[in-house]
């Protein structure tokens, strides 16, 4: 009877010992898993809240705050990415989140980046702007409800309209960064425009 009762002793914790190592093995692997999707997320989540205007005005350098939180306008041919040609793509300065494509980019002579369109309409939105006496469309930021630019008729544009953004308003990421930061699904075959 004791020798039965050993046995049955002993089972258990065999079953107990098997079924420990593969709650360890379950979440050894969920964890890495849960790794590398954080790596794949690199900067970028939908998901995060945007942080409040004080925390941005101490995050933020001096002209980005002024332009995407006072809607200012930075100078022409003074800024950032006015006359950057590189593949990439331009997103968010606050959120991360993708907005321009370099592949729609092109030179409107302005002395700002321009496009011929975002990424996807669901990145931006566009409001009419009669400030300084003019009637113009101003484009925001729909995550941030940050200020972006103006979008312009043009008929030198492939779609008709230039968005006109500032430079302070965006962070780019070029091609060889952005799967790491988490964009790879927006790694187009990226071609030298001529």
């Amino acid at each position: 009877m004791h020798r039965i009762q050993h046995k049955r002793s002993s089972h258990l914790t065999l079953w107990l010992g098997l079924a420990a190592a593969v709650a360890v093995m379950a979440g050894f692997l969920h964890y890495t898993s849960v790794l590398a999707e954080k790596k794949k997320a690199g900067n970028y989540n939908y998901l995060k809240p945007v942080p409040s205007d004080s925390a941005l005005h101490t995050q933020l350098k001096d002209e980005q705050y002024r332009v995407t939180r006072e809607n200012a306008t930075e100078t022409a041919f003074r800024n950032e990415y006015w006359n950057n040609d590189r593949p990439g793509i331009y997103v968010d300065v606050i959120t991360n989140d993708p907005l321009f494509s370099s592949l729609d980019k092109f030179d409107s002579g302005t002395g700002r980046p321009t496009f011929t369109k975002p990424i996807s309409p669901d990145t931006v939105f566009e409001q009419p702007d009669n400030s300084h006496d003019m009637q113009r469309t101003e484009v925001r930021a729909k995550l941030s409800n940050s200020h972006l630019g103006h979008v312009f008729r043009d008929p030198t544009s492939s779609t008709g309209k230039r968005y006109a953004i500032n430079s302070a308003a965006l962070r780019f990421v070029a091609t060889d960064k952005m799967e790491d930061e988490g964009y790879a699904e927006y790694l187009p075959p990226f071609e030298k425009k001529e």
